[in-house]
């Protein structure tokens, strides 16, 4: 008998930010890059988003009407239109749910009505998959905006035969941000009240989607090892690490896997953004880009080691513990190029130091990703004395670039970067473990002194000669789906 060929794993993403088309931080990156490293293994994989106002049109040009339907949410009824784009050349593989009531906005964000304009995108993904006609294996949600997915397929959808045997994966991008609202929020987005007084949802007086999401998927995953133990403590579980806890202890299904970057796009070699482009063998070219920039931002052309942020201007990435060092960073040969938006305090401090500073402090506060990608070019080393960082992004780039981190050692930083031990010529960045500016001040001493060292060039290579791509992780994705996809 011929032996069949097994099936290959089908699975839906659902995430309200997908990069290219949406994206405010690292799910937009995750749900943009993942997918690719997945359909390279095998995987029949699509992704879902909402139809933002804000997508450039040029990159819907190709998109086609595939079909319209209603959605309920208690009261309302609202039509959802389903709009498919082959992103790959064989046939559709992203999709757009749109309405211009809930999405025809501006933001993407920040609407009295968030709770029920997702439950709404949620809803509807779920629904879109018997009118494209893909049976998925495991339906994977993101973050609290899609936390209600699981508690929608498993307590309404899976009552009918053709989603009976899918199961649910939700992962957690940041615990931090919880989609917590008000009890009577059940009644709108289609739930009763007993999710509140049996618990489920509730959450101190309110209910809670990202519970939601912990509670009823089969499985739970978030975005690095170190990060899965941490949200299991008071200090960073924000009132869910007994939940998380339960998960890990007597269900086995918490996992933490460490996102990668799309390399491709990412390249040092190829990024037309750069002035010149180099890889490890050639870094007498990053030092062109360094010279070209500090023409661009009017800093002195030196060779003082160049250190950048590329941030958002909160407590939670450090700025605090900048603020203390800033007058003892100014008394050191070094040059600061920050890039971001974020509070004002951070805005303002920073703006002072620049204009106190001229040949020191570079203060770009705006985004631009063109500017980012010549800044992590150019740049010598990289800060994120970040208070929590889940997996982060900006560490993996920067390497990439040869840019050497400096990062307090949590979440995903733990994780990525090891500090540099000169004795042995391992490592690929430094770091300090506890949350203070001395910690801080001390890691940027050591990467200043080796800076001026002959090991140096050791560091540079080890970073950027990393593997950051989703080749392993996406192995890793891979078996868990399978293992989801048995429960």
């Amino acid at each position: 008998m011929k032996k069949t060929e097994k099936e290959p794993l089908r699975i839906l993403l659902v995430s309200t930010e997908v990069s290219p088309y949406s994206k405010t931080g690292g799910l937009g990156d995750v749900a943009g890059s993942l997918p690719k490293a997945l359909r390279d293994r095998g995987v029949d994989i699509r992704v879902v988003l909402p139809k933002y106002k804000s997508i450039q049109e040029d990159l819907l040009k190709d998109a086609k009407n595939i079909s319209t339907f209603n959605v309920h949410l208690s009261w309302r009824e609202q039509p959802a239109t389903i709009i498919g784009l082959d992103a790959h050349g064989d046939g559709e593989s992203v999709y757009f749910i749109e309405n211009d009531f809930y999405f025809g906005r501006d933001g993407y964000y920040g609407y009295g009505d968030d709770a029920e304009r997702f439950a709404f995108f949620t809803k509807a993904a779920i629904e879109m998959l018997s009118h494209i006609d893909f049976k998925a294996d495991v339906l994977h949600f993101n973050d609290w905006h899609t936390g209600l997915g699981p508690t929608y397929l498993r307590d309404i959808y899976r009552a009918f035969t053709y989603y009976s045997n899918m199961k649910s994966l939700f992962s957690i991008h940041n615990l931090h941000y919880q989609g917590v609202f008000g009890r009577d929020t059940l009644w709108n987005v289609g739930l009763n009240d007993g999710y509140f007084t049996g618990g489920d949802l509730e959450f101190y007086g309110n209910i809670s989607f990202l519970k939601a999401g912990i509670i009823h998927s089969d499985a739970v995953s978030t975005v690095s090892n170190t990060y899965a133990e941490e949200i299991q403590t008071p200090a960073y579980g924000y009132g869910m690490e007994g939940l998380l806890r339960q998960r890990s202890m007597f269900g086995g299904d918490l996992y933490g896997i460490v996102n990668g970057i799309d390399t491709d796009s990412h390249n040092p070699k190829t990024d037309p953004n750069l002035y010149v482009n180099f890889d490890e063998n050639s870094l007498e070219n990053k030092r062109k880009n360094k010279t070209r920039l500090q023409e661009e931002l009017g800093l002195p052309v030196s060779d003082a080691p160049m250190v950048s942020m590329i941030t958002r201007l909160a407590e939670q990435k450090g700025l605090d513990i900048l603020a203390v060092i800033m007058d003892e960073l100014m008394a050191m040969d070094i040059q600061l190029v920050v890039l971001g938006t974020g509070e004002s305090r951070y805005e303002g401090m920073l703006r002072h130091y620049a204009w106190c500073n001229p040949g020191k402090v570079s203060a770009n506060i705006t985004f631009s990703g063109a500017l980012a990608q010549k800044i992590y070019a150019s740049s010598d080393m990289f800060l994120m004395p970040s208070v929590y960082e889940p997996c982060g992004l900006g560490q993996l780039f920067a390497m990439r670039y040869g840019s050497i981190p400096i990062v307090r050692k949590t979440g995903g930083l733990a994780d990525t970067v090891q500090h540099f031990n000169s004795e042995t010529g391992q490592g690929n960045g430094f770091s300090f473990e506890h949350y203070v500016a001395s910690g801080l001040m001390w890691a940027i001493r050591e990467a200043v002194n080796t800076y001026h060292s002959p090991n140096w060039q050791t560091v540079v290579k080890n970073a950027m000669t990393g593997d950051f791509s989703w080749k392993h992780a996406a192995g890793e994705y891979i078996d868990m789906y399978e293992k989801v996809k048995k429960k």
